[in-house]
């Protein structure tokens, strides 16, 4: 994970999105929580979001991170100022871990990890982009890092072991 001279690191938090060049990394840390990493590959550009729910409830004039369509939004407007297609991007998922497996769901509710990564799968087919890798699901947390400038994300996944809420490291890979 060599980075280039004078390359930025970046660690987005919980709402936070983030677009950058061929000089940054991104990295974020998840749980039911979803990232979209966005990679254009000839120009090497690229972007991160780390949105909470699918969506808010109430309409709102200003842009909020911590909801993936609105996230998506945020994007593509990104996109558009770098005179892009959304269909010109890789994208990748992650997060939506189940951080709670021992509860028992409400059976008329999906769980917010798996709609967040349902909206996303949902997000990126109605915008006709690629969507290159995923890892999603499970239980437990994941740390997610993408160099802008190769369009390599690494993961690390955490799950929780049943009954216990232990953490143990599985695997650590590029995604590409």
């Amino acid at each position: 994970m060599m980075s280039p001279p004078g390359a930025i690191e970046i660690t987005l938090q919980p709402g936070e999105f983030y677009f950058g060049d061929a000089s940054t990394r991104i990295r974020t840390l998840l749980g039911s929580c979803v990232s979209m990493t966005m990679w254009h590959p000839s120009r090497l550009i690229g972007g991160m979001c780390h949105y909470m729910m699918p969506s808010r409830h109430k309409p709102s004039k200003q842009l909020d991170g911590r909801y993936a369509d609105e996230a998506m939004t945020l994007f593509l407007h990104a996109a558009a100022r770098h005179r892009t297609r959304p269909e010109e991007y890789q994208v990748k998922l992650f997060g939506g871990g189940n951080m709670f497996p021992g509860l028992i769901k409400n059976q008329g509710n999906a769980d917010v990890a798996q709609r967040n990564v349902a909206t996303a799968q949902t997000l990126v087919a109605q915008h006709h982009m690629h969507l290159v890798a995923q890892d999603t699901g499970l239980s437990g947390h994941r740390v997610v890092i993408f160099d802008i400038w190769s369009g390599h994300v690494w993961v690390q996944h955490r799950p929780l072991n049943a009954g216990y809420g232990d953490a143990n490291e599985t695997n650590q890979s590029p995604s590409d």
